[in-house]
């Protein structure tokens, strides 16, 4: 008995020309859509990051397509002739070797060259591992930044930590299992013990989410050299209260702008502090100024 679902019914609608973005499953075949399924068998060219990887797929729902490889390597050699096609009324789509195309992969390139010709672009949206890690943290989901896989060695990964440390937004990054634990030391570093999420697998046999402090997860036996792929997920650091200092900046520049008043209140929204005594204050800058 075959372990993949049967096929569903196709649509029969017409394919409007241009290139197709199409998400694919990260781990769980039965999490392609319908519609990306309609794409793929009505595609004149699917291009793909791995074509044995895209080519699984593809037979597991009894399709069979011409494929292409795009990735990185072959991006210009491939380019020119398929943004040939597409201008001549082509339908091809573009699919990553899983998840959401343009999310850490190539076609960015070819999708801004597509856009540049006039070329439609369509997203098919589906599974994402940017989305699955976000949603299951249990962090907030409000604001974020995807910041994709951090720098290999340890003094640029701080750097890169570094730079993102003062966002008030949940932070998500990929990772490999092999840099897993360092990658965790280096960010309790820099961000502290911030409540975080460490998603493995996600969506196959073997998924599993960690949370905890930053430290403490850093400290984890387990993501000492685990095997898989990680969607590493930071909540946002906590607001610094506004300092005295903080403040007269603050006013001195709105009363350039506007009157006391006025100021106080610019300032007690973008601070979060008293009206009121802002508003002494203000006064209090505009007469040493005279």
């Amino acid at each position: 008995m075959s372990r993949h679902p049967p096929p569903p019914a196709l649509s029969d609608a017409p394919l409007a020309p241009g290139l197709y973005l199409v998400a694919t499953p990260i781990g769980n075949l039965r999490d392609i859509t319908l519609r990306a399924l309609d794409v793929l068998s009505a595609a004149d060219l699917v291009l793909a990051e791995d074509t044995r990887v895209a080519g699984k797929l593809l037979a597991a729902f009894s399709l069979s397509k011409k494929l292409e490889r795009y990735d990185e390597h072959s991006a210009e050699r491939t380019a020119p002739k398929v943004l040939a096609r597409l201008a001549e009324g082509a339908r091809v789509a573009l699919v990553s070797d899983a998840g959401t195309p343009l999310v850490s992969d190539p076609g960015y390139r070819l999708a801004l060259q597509a856009i540049a010709q006039n070329s439609s672009v369509f997203p098919i949206p589906g599974a994402s591992a940017l989305l699955a890690g976000l949603t299951v943290a249990g962090l907030p989901t409000d604001r974020f930044l995807f910041a994709g896989f951090p720098p290999p060695r340890s003094v640029a990964r701080k750097a890169f930590f570094e730079e993102l440390a003062g966002l008030r937004a949940t932070l998500v990054f990929f990772e490999g299992g092999s840099r897993v634990a360092d990658s965790l030391a280096d960010m309790a570093a820099v961000f502290g013990p911030r409540e975080a999420a460490v998603c493995r697998e996600l969506t196959k046999l073997y998924e599993t989410v960690t949370r905890g402090p930053l430290d403490v997860l850093a400290a984890d036996p387990r993501m000492v050299a685990p095997k898989g792929e990680f969607v590493i997920v930071v909540g946002p650091g906590r607001e610094e209260a506004a300092t005295a200092a903080d403040a007269d900046r603050a006013l001195s520049d709105a009363l350039t702008r506007l009157r006391p008043a006025e100021a106080a209140s610019e300032v007690a929204k973008a601070l979060g502090l008293p009206r009121r005594e802002l508003y002494r204050r203000a006064m209090e800058l505009k007469e040493a100024k005279g």
